[in-house]
């Protein structure tokens, strides 16, 4: 069964289509197979969530495209489950927030730096980042401390969608504001964002754009009051709650 196999009255239509879409990766060399569990993970939240953005998701969508337009370097970090589900969806959130579009990967060789990168580009990127690997993030013994110097290393802000714990509390340690993507409001990537974005990377990806879209001629102002607002607290509250106390 392919994609174009998968009736839409399926009960699990989307689900199933995303899980061919990690298995494609897997394919083409640029998801590594312990994607494949991790995924599987972030598929059991989202479940629990009955596999809808909720309210404060999209609240937190919104505050996160806030951030990227006010950002002076923004940076979207990408590893191989991202680059495998959303990678147009990656490419067309860049375009609406003028940011950079960088491979990060912890299972890192040459060769899936380069397949992610062409991916990337099949998809309409132009410029795609992390190959150079000059630059170093503080306080990590694993591949994904390596990081372009005029990249990640410079960003001020970085949405890290499907984010390793330990990366994102050093890149917090480095100043950077972090904008994570994770279904599991609990992690430690979630806990350590500036905008925790407890959704799946299918719907958030695409929500964060259409917010930086809609919000695209707002003052420096009002995004700063979006900002301002949003309470990072409050958002992992209710995601926590809306797992635990969800009508299935």
């Amino acid at each position: 069964m392919d994609e174009t196999d998968v009736p839409d009255s399926h009960p699990r239509h989307e689900s199933i289509l995303t899980r061919h879409r990690i298995e494609h990766g897997v394919d083409l060399g640029i998801t590594s197979r312990q994607g494949l569990i991790a995924h599987g993970r972030g598929e059991a939240y989202d479940y629990l969530l009955d596999e809808r953005t909720t309210e404060s998701a999209d609240r937190a969508e919104r505050a996160a495209a806030a951030h990227l337009l006010l950002a002076a370097h923004p940076v979207l970090s990408v590893n191989g489950n991202a680059a495998a589900l959303v990678p147009g969806e990656l490419v067309e959130l860049a375009d609406a927030t003028d940011a950079e579009l960088e491979v990060n990967l912890f299972n890192r060789t040459t060769e899936r730096m380069e397949r992610i990168a062409a991916h990337l580009r099949e998809h309409g990127a132009g410029e795609v980042k992390g190959l150079d690997a000059d630059g170093r993030i503080p306080g990590l013994d694993h591949e994904r401390a390596k990081v372009d110097a005029d990249g990640i290393g410079d960003a001020d802000v970085v949405l890290v969608p499907l984010e390793d714990g330990d990366r994102a509390e050093a890149l917090a340690e480095m100043g950077k504001t972090e904008l994570v993507i994770d279904l599991n409001p609990l992690s430690r990537s979630a806990r350590t964002a500036a905008v925790p974005i407890v959704d799946n990377i299918i719907r958030a990806v695409p929500g964060i754009t259409d917010h930086a879209r809609a919000l695209a001629d707002a003052s420096r102002d009002d995004l700063e009051t979006i900002v301002d607002e949003f309470d990072r607290e409050t958002a992992l509250d209710a995601a926590e709650d809306a797992i635990r106390s969800g009508d299935l």
